[in-house]
């Protein structure tokens, strides 16, 4: 298993069209992908999972990855959620 911590930086946290790209981009890896915020944890190919984390501006989000390609996700992954301005 593979995992990163990233803070989100996006003014409105992870909402609906962030979440949505999230989800297409896990969706692009064999692995299974977990996303988890505090207590909660989601399954990073499900949006209504992600938006239920309710990961506001600053959170700290940590993505789990594992399987195959499961380095590579992460990465990608980290980037994606650390591009979010």
């Amino acid at each position: 298993m593979t995992e990163a911590q990233v803070v989100i930086r996006s003014a409105l946290g992870l909402h609906a069209r962030p979440a949505g790209e999230l989800v297409t981009a896990c969706r692009g890896f064999a692995s299974r992908i977990r996303v988890a915020c505090g207590a909660k944890e989601a399954d990073g190919r499900s949006i209504v999972s992600l938006l239920g984390l309710g990961v506001q501006s600053g959170a700290t989000v940590i993505i789990r990855a594992d399987g195959a390609d499961e380095a590579a996700a992460v990465a990608a992954l980290q980037q994606l959620l650390a591009g979010w301005e």
